[in-house]
């Protein structure tokens, strides 16, 4: 069996050919005060199908949709492809 892992976080996520502003575009933070006025909350269950250790882009699939997540590098060192998870999701609007 393998282990369940579950990823807290705000994730900006990329379905497939729909895109996702780069990251020059949009500055991370890491504070997990930011999430207070998150809209949209809600978890996916999923199945990590690729990990990228050095950018932190994560391939999950979940419910039938081919997901890409970003994660701080240094969160994800024993994350691998075949783990399941949880991806806690929410977002606010900037600005």
């Amino acid at each position: 069996m393998k282990k369940l892992a579950t990823l807290v976080g705000v994730a900006a996520l990329a379905f497939g050919a729909a895109g996702a502003a780069s990251a020059a575009e949009m500055p991370m933070t890491h504070d997990a005060g930011a999430m207070h006025a998150a809209m949209g909350e809600h978890s996916m269950p999923g199945k990590v199908t690729m990990v990228n250790h050095k950018t932190g882009m994560v391939h999950v699939l979940s419910m039938g949709m081919h997901l890409t997540v970003h994660f701080p590098p240094s969160t994800i060192e024993k994350l691998k492809a075949g783990d399941k998870i949880i991806l806690h999701l929410g977002y606010s609007i900037s600005g």
